[in-house]
């Protein structure tokens, strides 16, 4: 009888996990290129007061997207998320900021407010709002790494935490997905802090 085996594990030591301002901005596209977050452009939680997708293109979007990582610029300390690399291949990405980045996520009044005293304008707290994985890599621990990757990034730039705001269940579409699932922050050492609603959990890892 043969057996069914699940994708091959690529180990966290295996990739290479750099600021996106040292990679090309071709690279990126290429990892969002055949996911949901190519409508998003890690926009969500970007948009200001009185802005919504339907008020500016997709190509918008990527182009702000472009100046917020600084692609291609070599820009140290000032970019908005990082790229993973398997051999020469991109293979993923994950936005990571401090939380006051995101107006979205000020604004909110659920995710991550509800249950929780926490000062919004705390920019020692990250938030790590966006998981992406090329197709043909999926469920290979990717985004794992990521999150792991993201904290010492966030750590080697002052931050004393990092959250993430991921979904309870797997049994949605790959648009909600982005935010990553529990199990990914499990693994990479977060800890639930709150619930604000049904499907979503804060997760959080302090650093010190």
């Amino acid at each position: 009888m043969s057996v069914t085996r699940g994708p091959t594990i690529i180990p966290a030591a295996s990739l290479r996990i750099i600021p996106a301002s040292e990679a090309p901005w071709q690279d990126l596209e290429l990892v969002l290129s055949t996911s949901s977050p190519l409508r998003c452009q890690c926009q969500r939680y970007k948009l200001q007061p009185q802005e919504s997708f339907a008020s500016f293109p997709s190509e918008e979007r990527a182009h702000r997207l472009r100046q917020q990582t600084y692609c291609d610029h070599q820009a140290a300390g000032i970019t908005t998320g990082i790229v993973a690399y398997l051999d020469k291949e991109p293979v993923g990405w994950c936005a990571i900021q401090p939380r006051t980045a995101y107006p979205g996520l000020l604004r909110n009044s659920k995710v991550p407010w509800v249950g929780r005293t926490e000062e919004k304008t705390d920019d020692t707290v990250w938030a790590l709002t966006c998981f992406v994985t090329r197709v043909g890599y999926r469920k290979r621990g990717i985004s794992r790494a990521l999150a792991g990757a993201a904290v010492q990034y966030a750590k080697e730039r002052g931050a004393r935490a990092v959250e993430g705001y991921p979904i309870t269940t797997t049994a949605v579409i790959d648009e909600e997905l982005h935010v990553g699932t529990v199990g990914t922050f499990v693994q990479a050492g977060f800890q639930e802090v709150s619930q604000p609603s049904k499907r979503r959990v804060v997760m959080r890892k302090n650093i010190y």
